[in-house]
């Protein structure tokens, strides 16, 4: 078994479906004894995995089914040498959360100095790169930059009736203020790769 938990959302893995259904059962059960209940919407037993695609094949199913957790939803997928893969990509529910916020922000930062607006939405698509730049979310974080460029666009055209600005013009000011969409994070397998040198501490 496997579980990781952040706050109070966790992700619990098994190897047998009948050990997840047992735990389920108990998890439920311990928790009617403080009066409290897992949550019916985001509380789910799901076949996931390495063998999770060719079972279900063999059954006559689909694909496994994704899961949404902090943010990603995780798919269960091969790299191009045929090897297991668990791809993260952003949850669209954040993604429309996070750009209705920075587009309240930039309807009140409107008549901003373009500089003083630019640094504070290129300290926001770091900020995104931050958390979501993993491998195999590239697009997804490119899209968000994207829509990030076309909000300060529109912003910027409404500061005047005679506005000038061309997406010419935008991809040159986008280019020169906010980051480049890029992967920052490595696989997790290259992450948890450490290495000792004697008694010296985890470098």
């Amino acid at each position: 078994m496997i579980i990781v938990r952040f706050g109070d959302d966790f992700v619990a893995g098994f190897q047998y479906e009948r050990d997840a259904q047992r735990f389920l059962a108990d998890l439920r059960e311990r928790f009617a004894r403080f009066g409290l209940e897992l949550h019916p919407d985001k509380t789910r037993l799901i076949e996931f995995g390495r063998f999770a695609a060719r079972d279900r094949q063999a059954r006559g199913l689909g694909k496994p089914e994704t899961f949404e957790f902090l943010g990603f939803i995780h798919i269960c997928t091969r790299m191009r040498d045929g090897r297991f893969w668990v791809r993260r990509i952003t949850s669209s529910k954040r993604v429309r959360v996070k750009l209705r916020e920075v587009k309240d922000q930039l309807r009140s930062r409107r008549h901003q100095p373009v500089p003083e607006q630019a640094r504070w939405l290129a300290s926001v698509v770091r900020g995104h790169m931050a958390y979501y730049a993993v491998p195999g979310n590239r697009t997804g974080v490119a899209a968000f930059r994207t829509q990030v460029t076309r909000h300060w666009c529109a912003e910027l055209r409404r500061r005047s009736q005679r506005h000038r600005l061309d997406w010419k013009r935008m991809d040159r000011l986008a280019n020169q203020w906010l980051p480049p969409a890029r992967v920052m994070h490595p696989f997790p397998n290259d992450r948890f790769r450490v290495r000792t040198q004697g008694r010296s501490p985890v470098r």
